[in-house]
Protein backbone atom coordinates (compact mmCIF):
# COMPACT_ATOMS: atom_id res chain seq x y z
CA UNK A 1 0.00 0.00 0.00
CA UNK A 2 2.54 2.77 0.91
CA UNK A 3 4.29 2.35 -2.41
CA UNK A 4 1.70 2.39 -4.30
CA UNK A 5 0.84 5.75 -2.37
CA UNK A 6 4.00 7.15 -3.24
CA UNK A 7 3.67 5.85 -6.88
CA UNK A 8 0.49 8.08 -6.47
CA UNK A 9 2.12 10.77 -5.06
CA UNK A 10 4.60 10.99 -7.72
CA UNK A 11 1.75 10.85 -10.35
CA UNK A 12 -0.05 13.72 -8.85
CA UNK A 13 2.78 15.69 -8.56
CA UNK A 14 3.45 15.89 -12.06
CA UNK A 15 0.32 17.50 -12.38
CA UNK A 16 1.70 21.09 -11.71
CA UNK A 17 1.97 21.87 -15.31
CA UNK A 18 2.49 25.92 -16.33
CA UNK A 19 2.17 25.55 -20.65
CA UNK A 20 3.25 29.25 -20.93
CA UNK A 21 5.49 32.19 -19.46
CA UNK A 22 3.16 35.07 -19.50
CA UNK A 23 1.46 36.58 -16.87
CA UNK A 24 -2.01 35.01 -15.75
CA UNK A 25 -1.78 32.66 -18.88
CA UNK A 26 -0.38 29.68 -17.48
CA UNK A 27 -2.49 26.72 -17.16
CA UNK A 28 -1.89 24.68 -14.06
CA UNK A 29 -2.67 21.55 -13.12
CA UNK A 30 -2.65 21.13 -9.18
CA UNK A 31 -3.28 18.60 -6.25
CA UNK A 32 -5.28 18.87 -3.10
CA UNK A 33 -5.69 16.58 -0.78
CA UNK A 34 -6.05 15.81 2.85
CA UNK A 35 -5.06 12.51 4.82
CA UNK A 36 -9.10 13.00 6.36
CA UNK A 37 -12.67 12.80 4.74
CA UNK A 38 -14.18 10.68 2.51
CA UNK A 39 -16.28 12.35 -0.52
CA UNK A 40 -19.16 12.91 1.68
CA UNK A 41 -17.42 14.61 4.55
CA UNK A 42 -18.19 17.80 5.42
CA UNK A 43 -14.19 18.10 5.12
CA UNK A 44 -14.84 16.61 1.74
CA UNK A 45 -17.06 18.78 0.81
CA UNK A 46 -14.64 21.61 1.63
CA UNK A 47 -11.84 20.64 -0.37
CA UNK A 48 -13.83 20.35 -3.74
CA UNK A 49 -15.58 23.81 -2.95
CA UNK A 50 -12.04 25.33 -2.61
CA UNK A 51 -10.91 23.05 -6.42
CA UNK A 52 -14.34 24.28 -7.64
CA UNK A 53 -14.21 28.01 -6.62
CA UNK A 54 -9.95 28.43 -8.29
CA UNK A 55 -11.22 26.44 -11.70
CA UNK A 56 -14.38 28.94 -11.84
CA UNK A 57 -12.36 31.90 -10.97
CA UNK A 58 -9.59 31.39 -13.56
CA UNK A 59 -11.99 29.98 -16.12
CA UNK A 60 -10.33 26.63 -16.00
CA UNK A 61 -7.59 27.75 -16.70
CA UNK A 62 -6.55 26.50 -13.09
CA UNK A 63 -7.41 23.14 -12.52
CA UNK A 64 -6.86 21.23 -9.26
CA UNK A 65 -7.86 17.24 -8.60
CA UNK A 66 -8.83 16.18 -5.44
CA UNK A 67 -7.56 13.42 -3.69
CA UNK A 68 -10.24 12.57 -0.33
CA UNK A 69 -8.63 10.50 2.43
CA UNK A 70 -5.85 7.35 2.42
CA UNK A 71 -6.32 8.13 -1.44
CA UNK A 72 -2.60 9.01 -1.83
CA UNK A 73 -1.33 7.65 1.45
CA UNK A 74 -0.93 8.29 5.18
CA UNK A 75 -0.74 11.79 7.19
CA UNK A 76 2.46 12.26 7.63
CA UNK A 77 3.57 10.76 4.71
CA UNK A 78 0.80 13.61 2.77
CA UNK A 79 2.63 16.73 4.98
CA UNK A 80 6.33 15.36 3.70
CA UNK A 81 4.86 15.65 0.04
CA UNK A 82 2.96 19.01 0.68
CA UNK A 83 6.29 20.29 2.46
CA UNK A 84 8.87 19.06 -1.06
CA UNK A 85 5.89 20.28 -3.55
CA UNK A 86 4.95 17.01 -4.36
CA UNK A 87 1.43 17.61 -3.50
CA UNK A 88 0.56 21.70 -3.95
CA UNK A 89 -2.43 22.23 -1.59
CA UNK A 90 -3.80 20.40 1.94
CA UNK A 91 -6.45 21.12 4.34
CA UNK A 92 -4.45 19.01 6.98
CA UNK A 93 -3.51 18.92 10.71
CA UNK A 94 -0.01 20.20 10.48
CA UNK A 95 2.95 17.55 11.36
CA UNK A 96 5.23 19.14 13.92
CA UNK A 97 8.09 17.10 12.55
CA UNK A 98 9.27 19.87 10.59
CA UNK A 99 8.93 22.53 13.55
CA UNK A 100 7.58 21.98 16.86
CA UNK A 101 6.71 25.41 17.02
CA UNK A 102 3.79 24.41 14.82
CA UNK A 103 2.31 22.58 18.24
CA UNK A 104 1.03 26.05 18.82
CA UNK A 105 -2.02 25.17 17.54
CA UNK A 106 -2.90 22.27 19.43
CA UNK A 107 -2.17 23.83 23.12
CA UNK A 108 -4.52 22.45 25.12
CA UNK A 109 -7.39 24.34 26.89
CA UNK A 110 -6.54 27.28 24.41
CA UNK A 111 -10.05 28.85 24.33
CA UNK A 112 -13.01 27.87 26.39
CA UNK A 113 -15.77 28.96 24.45
CA UNK A 114 -17.38 29.48 20.93
CA UNK A 115 -17.33 33.12 20.40
CA UNK A 116 -13.81 33.31 21.68
CA UNK A 117 -12.68 30.50 19.58
CA UNK A 118 -13.88 32.07 16.64
CA UNK A 119 -12.17 35.55 17.94
CA UNK A 120 -8.73 33.91 18.35
CA UNK A 121 -8.62 31.62 15.84
CA UNK A 122 -10.60 33.82 12.80
CA UNK A 123 -8.35 36.27 10.11
CA UNK A 124 -8.10 39.23 12.57
CA UNK A 125 -7.28 36.70 15.39
CA UNK A 126 -4.23 36.22 17.70
CA UNK A 127 -3.52 32.56 16.86
CA UNK A 128 -3.10 33.41 12.74
CA UNK A 129 -0.56 36.09 14.04
CA UNK A 130 1.36 33.43 16.04
CA UNK A 131 1.18 30.84 13.18
CA UNK A 132 1.52 32.59 9.66
CA UNK A 133 5.23 33.34 10.43
CA UNK A 134 6.14 29.44 11.60
CA UNK A 135 4.49 28.06 8.16
CA UNK A 136 6.64 30.33 6.14
CA UNK A 137 9.92 29.08 7.49
CA UNK A 138 8.91 26.04 6.66
CA UNK A 139 7.91 26.21 3.17
CA UNK A 140 3.78 26.34 3.46
CA UNK A 141 1.56 29.17 2.82
CA UNK A 142 -0.91 29.79 5.40
CA UNK A 143 -4.52 30.79 4.14
CA UNK A 144 -5.97 29.76 7.72
CA UNK A 145 -8.19 27.52 9.92
CA UNK A 146 -10.65 25.05 9.05
CA UNK A 147 -12.41 24.93 12.65
CA UNK A 148 -14.63 22.20 13.42
CA UNK A 149 -15.02 22.54 17.41
CA UNK A 150 -13.87 21.38 20.48
CA UNK A 151 -12.27 17.84 20.93
CA UNK A 152 -13.43 15.54 23.35
CA UNK A 153 -12.48 11.01 24.24
CA UNK A 154 -14.39 8.51 23.18
CA UNK A 155 -14.13 5.31 24.59
CA UNK A 156 -16.28 1.85 25.18
CA UNK A 157 -17.07 0.17 28.02
CA UNK A 158 -16.37 3.09 30.12
CA UNK A 159 -15.48 6.61 30.41
CA UNK A 160 -13.89 9.56 32.63
CA UNK A 161 -14.85 12.88 33.03
CA UNK A 162 -11.56 13.09 36.04
CA UNK A 163 -8.01 12.07 36.33
CA UNK A 164 -8.74 9.82 38.63
CA UNK A 165 -11.36 7.83 36.71
CA UNK A 166 -9.03 8.38 33.13
CA UNK A 167 -6.22 5.89 34.84
CA UNK A 168 -5.93 2.60 32.98
CA UNK A 169 -7.99 3.69 29.93
CA UNK A 170 -5.83 4.02 26.66
CA UNK A 171 -6.85 6.51 24.05
CA UNK A 172 -5.34 7.18 20.46
CA UNK A 173 -3.65 10.41 20.09
CA UNK A 174 -2.78 12.32 16.95
CA UNK A 175 0.83 12.00 16.60
CA UNK A 176 1.13 15.68 17.16
CA UNK A 177 2.95 17.83 19.93
CA UNK A 178 1.62 18.03 22.19
CA UNK A 179 -1.55 15.98 22.17
CA UNK A 180 0.02 13.17 23.25
CA UNK A 181 1.39 14.98 26.18
CA UNK A 182 -2.21 16.31 26.99
CA UNK A 183 -3.73 12.97 27.23
CA UNK A 184 -1.61 11.47 29.57
CA UNK A 185 -1.61 15.07 32.06
CA UNK A 186 -5.60 14.32 32.37
CA UNK A 187 -5.08 11.01 33.31
CA UNK A 188 -4.92 8.76 30.23
CA UNK A 189 -2.72 6.34 28.52
CA UNK A 190 -1.93 8.39 25.30
CA UNK A 191 -1.40 6.15 22.39
CA UNK A 192 0.23 8.16 19.13
CA UNK A 193 -1.25 6.30 15.75
CA UNK A 194 -2.66 8.06 12.53
CA UNK A 195 -5.76 8.29 11.06
CA UNK A 196 -5.93 5.35 8.44
CA UNK A 197 -4.81 2.99 12.10
CA UNK A 198 -7.26 4.07 14.32
CA UNK A 199 -10.63 1.82 13.75
CA UNK A 200 -8.32 -1.50 13.93
CA UNK A 201 -6.61 -0.43 16.93
CA UNK A 202 -9.85 0.20 19.08
CA UNK A 203 -11.31 -2.93 17.02
CA UNK A 204 -8.28 -4.97 18.18
CA UNK A 205 -8.14 -3.22 21.95
CA UNK A 206 -4.93 -1.75 21.33
CA UNK A 207 -6.83 1.35 22.28
CA UNK A 208 -9.99 1.80 24.21
CA UNK A 209 -11.00 5.02 22.53
CA UNK A 210 -10.18 7.69 20.43
CA UNK A 211 -9.66 12.08 21.53
CA UNK A 212 -9.39 15.18 20.46
CA UNK A 213 -11.83 15.06 17.44
CA UNK A 214 -15.37 16.77 17.20
CA UNK A 215 -18.29 14.57 17.43
CA UNK A 216 -18.48 14.09 14.37
CA UNK A 217 -15.89 11.83 13.47
CA UNK A 218 -15.97 9.10 16.42
CA UNK A 219 -19.62 8.60 15.60
CA UNK A 220 -19.48 8.32 11.52
CA UNK A 221 -16.32 6.26 11.07
CA UNK A 222 -15.64 4.61 14.68
CA UNK A 223 -19.50 4.56 16.07
CA UNK A 224 -20.32 0.39 16.31
CA UNK A 225 -17.18 0.41 18.32
CA UNK A 226 -17.95 3.31 21.01
CA UNK A 227 -20.04 3.99 23.58
CA UNK A 228 -19.18 7.24 25.23
CA UNK A 229 -17.87 10.82 24.26
CA UNK A 230 -16.83 13.40 26.77
CA UNK A 231 -17.01 17.03 25.87
CA UNK A 232 -13.46 17.91 27.81
CA UNK A 233 -12.95 20.38 25.22
CA UNK A 234 -9.31 20.00 25.76
CA UNK A 235 -8.53 21.28 22.52
CA UNK A 236 -10.04 23.47 19.63
CA UNK A 237 -9.80 21.14 16.51
CA UNK A 238 -9.10 23.17 13.18
CA UNK A 239 -7.49 22.06 10.04
CA UNK A 240 -5.44 24.26 8.52
CA UNK A 241 -5.52 25.33 4.96
CA UNK A 242 -2.18 25.10 3.25
CA UNK A 243 -0.10 25.30 -0.47
CA UNK A 244 3.40 24.92 -1.10
CA UNK A 245 5.33 28.23 -1.03
CA UNK A 246 7.24 26.98 -3.94
CA UNK A 247 3.98 26.46 -6.20
CA UNK A 248 2.51 29.80 -4.57
CA UNK A 249 5.57 32.12 -5.25
CA UNK A 250 5.87 30.88 -8.89
CA UNK A 251 2.49 32.34 -9.46
CA UNK A 252 1.53 35.94 -10.76
CA UNK A 253 -0.61 38.24 -8.32
CA UNK A 254 -3.48 37.58 -10.02
CA UNK A 255 -3.63 33.87 -9.39
CA UNK A 256 -2.60 34.09 -6.07
CA UNK A 257 -5.46 36.32 -5.87
CA UNK A 258 -7.68 33.36 -7.29
CA UNK A 259 -6.06 30.67 -4.70
CA UNK A 260 -6.44 33.11 -1.98
CA UNK A 261 -9.93 34.57 -2.17
CA UNK A 262 -11.04 30.38 -2.99
CA UNK A 263 -9.64 29.86 0.30
CA UNK A 264 -10.89 32.65 2.32
CA UNK A 265 -14.94 31.81 0.99
CA UNK A 266 -14.31 28.40 2.16
CA UNK A 267 -12.98 29.35 5.98
CA UNK A 268 -15.57 32.02 5.98
CA UNK A 269 -17.95 29.49 5.68
CA UNK A 270 -17.14 27.13 7.91
CA UNK A 271 -16.54 29.47 10.68
CA UNK A 272 -20.14 29.91 9.70
CA UNK A 273 -21.76 26.76 9.91
CA UNK A 274 -18.99 24.73 12.43
CA UNK A 275 -21.31 24.96 15.26
CA UNK A 276 -24.29 24.20 14.23
CA UNK A 277 -22.52 21.29 11.65
CA UNK A 278 -20.65 19.71 15.34
CA UNK A 279 -24.79 20.27 17.16
CA UNK A 280 -26.10 18.15 14.42
CA UNK A 281 -23.16 15.34 14.91
CA UNK A 282 -24.22 15.57 18.66
CA UNK A 283 -27.66 14.94 18.28
CA UNK A 284 -27.14 12.30 15.62
CA UNK A 285 -24.56 10.13 17.58
CA UNK A 286 -27.27 10.64 21.08
CA UNK A 287 -29.86 9.30 18.81
CA UNK A 288 -27.94 6.04 17.83
CA UNK A 289 -27.42 5.38 20.88
CA UNK A 290 -23.53 6.96 21.78
CA UNK A 291 -23.58 8.22 25.42
CA UNK A 292 -22.86 12.31 25.45
CA UNK A 293 -21.31 13.21 29.06
CA UNK A 294 -20.14 17.08 29.35
CA UNK A 295 -18.10 17.61 32.59
CA UNK A 296 -19.44 19.48 35.44
CA UNK A 297 -17.94 23.19 35.69
CA UNK A 298 -15.69 21.84 38.69
CA UNK A 299 -14.40 18.47 36.67
CA UNK A 300 -13.51 20.85 33.74
CA UNK A 301 -12.11 22.87 35.62
CA UNK A 302 -9.84 20.53 37.51
CA UNK A 303 -8.53 19.62 33.94
CA UNK A 304 -7.33 22.84 32.84
CA UNK A 305 -5.77 23.31 35.92
CA UNK A 306 -4.00 20.41 36.02
CA UNK A 307 -3.46 20.10 32.01
CA UNK A 308 -2.07 24.03 31.95
CA UNK A 309 -0.15 23.28 34.87
CA UNK A 310 2.04 20.31 33.71
CA UNK A 311 1.66 20.68 29.51
CA UNK A 312 2.42 24.53 29.25
CA UNK A 313 6.01 24.51 30.76
CA UNK A 314 6.48 21.57 28.19
CA UNK A 315 5.35 23.86 25.41
CA UNK A 316 7.14 26.71 26.75
CA UNK A 317 10.16 24.47 26.00
CA UNK A 318 9.41 22.94 22.63
CA UNK A 319 8.28 26.57 20.97
CA UNK A 320 9.94 29.02 23.17
CA UNK A 321 9.27 31.14 25.64
CA UNK A 322 8.13 34.34 23.13
CA UNK A 323 4.94 31.77 21.90
CA UNK A 324 4.15 30.84 25.33
CA UNK A 325 3.81 34.90 26.33
CA UNK A 326 1.52 35.59 23.77
CA UNK A 327 -0.36 32.50 24.61
CA UNK A 328 -0.70 33.26 28.55
CA UNK A 329 -1.67 36.99 27.19
CA UNK A 330 -4.57 35.71 25.10
CA UNK A 331 -5.96 32.54 26.20
CA UNK A 332 -9.00 32.59 27.82
CA UNK A 333 -9.72 32.67 31.57
CA UNK A 334 -11.24 29.22 32.52
CA UNK A 335 -14.71 29.27 34.03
Amino acid sequence: MKLFSVSAIALAAAMLVPFTAQASDKKYKLVLTSEAGDRESVLGGALRDWASRIEESSDGRIRVNVFYQGELGGQQELFDQLVKGNVHMMITWPQTSYDQRIGANYIPYLVMGWEDAIESFGREGWVRDVLEPIYQDIGLKYFGPFPEGFGGIATKGRYATSYEEAQGLKVRSQPIFPLPQTLQAMGFQAVPIDWAEVYTSIQTGVVDGDSSNVIYWDYEYFRDQLDYFVQSSHNFSSYSLLMNSGTWEEMDDEDRGIIDSAAIAVIDQQFENAKAEDDKWIAAAQEAGMEYIVPTPEQKAAWVERVRAEVWPQAEEALGKEIMDVVRANASVPE
